[in-house]
C-alpha cells in the first residue's frame, strides 16, 4: 500500500512582554459548554499577529456538540473601544460527549496596539456523533535544536475526507495553558490506510507536553498525552585538533604536540540568558580497533549566559594507528550535560 509523508514547518512563537494582559468574560461552568481557560494564553506571532490560545469544553452527558463560536475582542491599554473583534471557532470541528477542544484564535492585522484580549462563547449546536475510527501511534519525539515529532496514522473502516492531525502544546502551570495549536493538513484518507507523518518545528520553550489527535469530516482518535523530552543543556559542536599556531590538522605525527579543541554553548532552546553553568570537558582518546583508551584530558570552565566557550586540551600522541576522540561535558556532580560530541577520527604516523 502506498505510503505518504508528510511534513511541516512551523515559526516559533514570540511571546509577549509581560505588561500584556488577558481580560476574559466570565463563563457559567454550569452550562453544557464553557471556555475553561480563564484567562486564556495570549502571545504575538512572528509576523507580529496577536493569538489567543484556550480550551472549550463540552460537559454535556448526552450529546456531542458542533459549531462552537468564540469572539475574542482586541483593546489596547488607553481605550475602552475595541482595536478587533475577531470570531473563531474549537480547532475539533464536533466535540465528543464529556470531551474538549483547544482554541486558537488569531487577529485580523499585525497591530502593535494591541495589548488586552477578552474571550467569550457566543453559542454552538448539537452534532452527531463521529466513529472513534483513527489511530495514532507516535514513533519518535527528539528536542534539540528543533522540536522533531514523528508518528503513524492509520484509518479504518471509514473513508475520512478532510484529515487533520493537531498538535496542542501546553505549559507546566497547574491546570496547564494551551501555548499553541499546530495542524497537519492531510486531506482524504482511504480505509485501512497507515500514514507516516512527521513535524519538525520552533516550539515556545514553556512548553512540557502536548496533546496529539486527528479528526476528519466522519471520525476521530483519542487524545494522547505526550511528554516532552527534556533537552541537554550543553552542547558540543566543532571538535578539530590544531597545531601549536592554531592550524588544522588531518594526519599527526608521533611526538608532536597537539592542541584539540572543542566550543561548548548554552543550548539554544534554553532561554536564561544570565545562566552561569560550571563544566568539565572530557575528551578521551581510543584505537579504533580494539577500543583501547589511549588518553583522557580534562578542562574545566564556566559558561556565562549564551556566550560559547573555547576548550583548549594539549596532547602528544605516543602510538602510531588509527583512533577516534569522544567528547563529553558534564556539571561538578559528574552528571552529563550534554550528548556526547561529535565523533572524530584521526590517523597518527
Amino acid at each position: 500500500m502506498k505510503k505518504l509523508i508528510f511534513s511541516i514547518f512551523f515559526v516559533l512563537l514570540i511571546p509577549l512582554s509581560q505588561a500584556f494582559s488577558a481580560e476574559f468574560t466570565d463563563n457559567n461552568q454550569t452550562l453544557s459548554v464553557f471556555l475553561s481557560d480563564q484567562p486564556p494564553f495570549v502571545y504575538k506571532d512572528s509576523e507580529g499577529y496577536t493569538v489567543v490560545v484556550g480550551t472549550v469544553d463540552n460537559n454535556n452527558p448526552h450529546t456531542s456538540v458542533t459549531n462552537v463560536r468564540i469572539q475574542v475582542t482586541f483593546y489596547d491599554d488607553f481605550n475602552s473601544n475595541p482595536l478587533e473583534i475577531v470570531e473563531g471557532t474549537s480547532v475539533l470541528d464536533v466535540i465528543a460527549i464529556d470531551g474538549q477542544s483547544p482554541y486558537s484564535i488569531r487577529s485580523h492585522s499585525p497591530n502593535s496596539e494591541i495589548t488586552q484580549a477578552s474571550v467569550s462563547l457566543l453559542g454552538f449546536d448539537s452534532a452527531v456523533a463521529k466513529q472513534n475510527d483513527l489511530i495514532l501511534l507516535p514513533t519518535e519525539v527528539i528536542l534539540n535544536n528543533l522540536f522533531h515529532f514523528s508518528g503513524i496514522l492509520q484509518s479504518g473502516d471509514t473513508v475520512n475526507p478532510n484529515t487533520n492531525i493537531h498538535f496542542a502544546f501546553y505549559d507546566g502551570f497547574d491546570p496547564p495553558r494551551f501555548l499553541k495549536v499546530s495542524t497537519l493538513e492531510l486531506g482524504k484518507i482511504t480505509t485501512n490506510f497507515d500514514i507516516p507523518f512527521v513535524l519538525s518545528d520552533n516550539i515556545d520553550s514553556r512548553a512540557v507536553g502536548f496533546l496529539l489527535f486527528s479528526e476528519s469530516e466522519t471520525s476521530y482518535s483519542d487524545f494522547i498525552d505526550v511528554n516532552m523530552p527534556i533537552p541537554k543543556l550543553v552542547t558540543i559542536s566543532d571538535v578539530s585538533i590544531t597545531d601549536t599556531t592554531g592550524q588544522k590538522l588531518s594526519d599527526l605525527n608521533v611526538h608532536v604536540p597537539v592542541n584539540i579543541e572543542s566550543v561548548i554553548s548554552i543550548n539554544s532552546m534554553i532561554d536564561e540568558i544570565d545562566i552561569e553553568q560550571p563544566f568539565f570537558h572530557y575528551i578521551q582518546i581510543k584505537e579504533s580497533i580494539t577500543g583501547t583508551v589511549e588518553f583522557i584530558g580534562t578542562y574545566d570552565g564556566t559558561l556565562i549566559g549564551t556566550n560559547p566557550h573555547f576548550s583548549i586540551i594539549n596532547w602528544v600522541p605516543e602510538k602510531t594507528g588509527l583512533y577516534f576522540i569522544e567528547t563529553f561535558a558534564w556539571n561538578p556532580n559528574n552528571i552529563p550535560l550534554s550528548e556526547p560530541g561529535p565523533f572524530v577520527l584521526i590517523n597518527i604516523k
